[in-house]
């Protein structure tokens, strides 16, 4: 409890900043899911026949899940990409449900001899709607507003996945990092988020009721308050630079992308600081899950990310595995360049391949010191796999075949940072992780030897649009060979094991580095 209320201390401030933007995407997404949903609505009870197409495309909008639902906008022009729109749309499309639902519902389920009434006292339609139907029907629907509101809450923490910012980038990075402080601290502020907004719509919703003569005032005073705390959120979201330094809005601009897990992090924050000493104005759009950093350098949503030759190589051009390290950089290079207008940069000095991990005091009681040494313990092991191994043509399958496992269960599938967790605590006994990574030494692991060389190698590159090379080539060249296989480690170990940030530390391998002095506030010293 102590360390969480320290954590909380030191990082408030990027805390209310998650919070802020968490608060910003659910506002705007539910704004926009009202805007169109209780019309929508009203449409619908005006025909009848239109409720089941409708209420059945909103339905499965539901059901698709959401990390599926913001991979597929990040390519639709104008709509998608990286970043809050592409959240928005999503989370106004999950919230549209409950909305029109709510709509349709409250209005036909209003007394009929109120509406037969209405028409005798020669209401036209519009004066029955605005009259009569919708004062009545606004408590069944804003209970679908509230719904709405809760849900998006929720569903807002996956938008972190796509570069949207909010609470789930803590939720991310703690899965990532092993670290319970930043699982709490994201899950907990948005648990608080949910209740608050549901506590304050059930207030608003309240002040409909039906017959109570001193809902009037008490309804303007319960919505000038809301209206107050959304004018200030929304202001807060928009003013420029809050939270952040400054970016100098004049000169040449790189955005600087990274996928979701400490080394391509830490690169990714190498690079930007190392541009930024270059004077280049840096954005930094980092933690994209999947192979959204790929998407966004082919829409120019970022200019640049830290890959490696062996995904490049298998996953994106589709190639069978080969272990000639030079040879799989070369064909990577050229067809890059030839398929995507891209380019690699020099290799970065490292290596970052698949490690086959067990627990140390398995490999220690065991024996164990390659891959194959394992193989007689598999039949009673459980393995676990990240979905990305047990998708690769370098992956999972190659692999049994190769050293010929025969485990006995079938393989738990699961997030990659989760697998980590899982093998620490005994749930899983054998997982594929990464070479470099730094919860290896945090979590007591033990990397058993490829004594067959099976996995291709995964040099450690950047690769950029082809019209922000002029940018780049000289940080690309201060960059060549400057990080060692055991300095990658020891740098993912600093964040990974002892919690410090990627931006603190690439400052200072940096700094250490000499290339460059280190900038601190708006000074260098």
């Amino acid at each position: 409890m102590r360390s969480f209320l320290e954590f909380i201390r030191q990082n408030w401030p990027e805390l209310l900043t998650l919070t802020r933007e968490h608060i910003f995407l659910v506002l705007i997404s539910t704004g926009a899911a009202i805007a169109v949903g209780v019309p929508v609505g009203i449409l619908l009870t005006r025909y009848d026949r239109l409720q089941t197409p409708v209420l059945g495309i909103a339905n499965i909008m539901q059901t698709v899940p959401s990390l599926a639902l913001f991979g597929l906008l990040i390519p639709i022009p104008f709509i998608g990409g990286i970043g809050a729109r592409t959240a928005i749309i999503a989370l106004a499309l999950y919230a549209l449900l409950p909305v029109i639902r709510n709509t349709v519902t409250g209005i036909l389920g209003i007394d009929p001899k109120i509406r037969e009434a209405a028409v005798a006292m020669g209401m036209t339609n519009s004066q029955r709607l605005k009259m009569v139907e919708m004062p009545l029907a606004m408590p069944v629907i804003l209970t679908g507003i509230r719904v709405a509101v809760v849900i998006s809450v929720g569903v807002a923490t996956v938008a972190a996945a796509v570069g949207a910012g909010g609470l789930g980038t803590y939720i991310f990075r703690g899965l990532r990092q092993n670290d319970n402080n930043l699982l709490i601290a994201g899950a907990l502020a948005s648990a608080l988020l949910a209740l608050l907004f549901d506590f304050a719509l059930g207030q608003f919703e309240k002040s409909f009721e039906i017959g109570k003569r001193a809902a009037a005032p008490r309804r303007r005073i319960v919505a000038a308050g809301i209206g107050v705390v959304l004018a200030a959120v929304i202001a807060v979201g928009f003013i420029p630079g809050l939270g952040t330094e400054a970016a100098d809005a004049n000169g040449p601009k790189i955005i600087v992308g990274s996928k979701d897990f400490t080394e391509s992090v830490i690169l990714a924050e190498i690079l930007a600081q190392t541009l930024e000493k270059e004077g280049i104005t840096v954005e930094r759009q980092f933690e994209l899950g999947g192979d959204l950093t790929h998407k966004a350098l082919l829409s120019h949503q970022i200019d640049v990310y830290p890959e490696y030759t062996g995904t490049a190589y298998t996953s994106i051009l589709k190639h069978p595995p080969i272990t000639d390290p030079q040879a799989v950089y070369d064909q990577t290079k050229s067809e890059y360049a030839a398929k995507f207008d891209l380019v690699l940069s020099p290799q970065l000095g490292f290596s970052n391949d698949f490690a086959i991990l067990v627990r140390g005091d398995v490999a220690r009681n065991n024996g164990l010191k390659t891959i194959s040494d394992a193989v007689p313990f598999a039949k009673d092991w459980q393995a676990g796999f990240g979905q990305d191994f047990m998708s690769r043509a370098d992956g999972y399958a190659g692999f049994v075949k190769a050293y010929g496992f025969n485990f006995s269960k079938q393989p738990r599938e699961m997030d990659l940072a989760l697998t980590y967790r899982a093998l620490q605590a005994g749930e899983v006994d054998i997982i594929a992780g990464n070479s470099t990574d730094g919860l290896i030494k945090a979590l007591d692991l033990f990397q058993l030897e490829d004594d067959k060389h099976y996995f291709p190698p995964y040099q450690a590159v950047f690769v950029a649009r082809h019209d922000a090379k002029p940018l780049l080539a000289t940080a690309f060249e201060r960059l060549r060979n400057a990080i060692s296989t055991d300095e990658m480690r020891r740098l993912n170990y600093e964040v990974d094991g002892k919690k410090r940030s990627p931006r603190d530390v690439a400052a200072e391998w940096i700094r250490n580095n000499g290339a460059y002095p280190v900038k601190v506030g708006l000074k260098y010293e």
